[in-house]
């Protein structure tokens, strides 16, 4: 039998989710049920995530964004109803914020690294004094279309915006997941050609343009995928559970 404590002990330890200065208050979150058989991995605790991971008789929830970020101040409204749902049907919460950004195997940024065949080379993306992304260089430049291209078809969305500020060919890049606009200094500091992120915003526009730094914006949820995606066969493997992913994209 495996338990809920072991799984917990094992993700604990591998993501290290006690040494990020985070928001979200990463590890268990809700607990459920004791023996855990089928785990359900998404980016985002909501309740079509929990409907569905139901539905699928998931005894646990993998999450990158939980549910308690700082602390609940309040038990009511939207709050009680996902913990109602979750409680009532004994599912665990597991939510991994930073740790899953950071991490040099299955974190969000080295798996979107791995997408395009490429390796770390430095630490990238300042957050509260923590680098949570990384730089990496191509052999030979690509074209910004090209990668814009590969980043379509290896996340498997249309959501891929590409922002030609800089060179027509790109060498190096810098990778933040998700909303990584913060980094934007930092890349043009660095004199990267490319930046990819998930969500570029109104304000990003401007800083990228005038400091000519080429961005691509990926999606914030498609970059997201990544890090819950790369953890699974990790668990199957190693627990002999079963593993599902719940796939609730937002369009952003």
């Amino acid at each position: 039998m495996v338990t809920r404590n072991d799984i917990i002990a094992f993700l604990d330890e591998y993501l290290g989710v006690n040494s990020f200065p985070d928001k979200s208050r990463n590890g268990l979150q809700v607990e459920g049920k004791e023996e855990i058989e089928k785990i359900a991995f998404a980016v985002d605790a909501c309740m079509d995530t929990f409907v569905k991971a139901k539905a699928l008789g998931a005894d646990m929830v993998i999450v990158h964004h939980g549910l308690i970020w700082g602390g609940i101040e309040y038990v009511r409204g939207l709050v009680q109803r996902r913990l109602k749902f979750l409680l009532e049907n004994e599912i665990n919460l597991y939510a991994a914020h930073l740790p899953l950004d950071v991490h040099p195997e299955v974190g969000n940024n080295a798996q979107l690294l791995k997408l395009l065949e490429l390796e770390p080379i430095e630490p990238f993306g300042e957050y509260n004094g923590l680098s949570i992304g990384y730089v990496a260089e191509f052999e030979e430049p690509k074209p910004l279309p090209l990668i814009a291209q590969i980043l379509v078809e290896k996340l498997k969305t249309d959501y891929v915006k590409a922002y030609e500020f800089g060179v027509e060919e790109i060498k190096t890049l810098a990778v933040v997941s998700g909303r990584g606009g913060f980094a934007i200094p930092e890349a043009i500091e660095k004199g990267v050609d490319l930046f990819i992120t998930g969500e570029f915003l109104h304000d990003d526009y401007h800083k990228a343009k005038e400091g000519r730094l080429s961005v691509i914006a990926a999606g914030h949820y498609a970059t997201e995928t990544l890090g819950v995606k790369a953890l699974m066969p990790l668990l199957r493997e190693k627990f002999g559970v079963k593993t599902v992913f719940i796939d609730n994209p937002t369009g952003f």
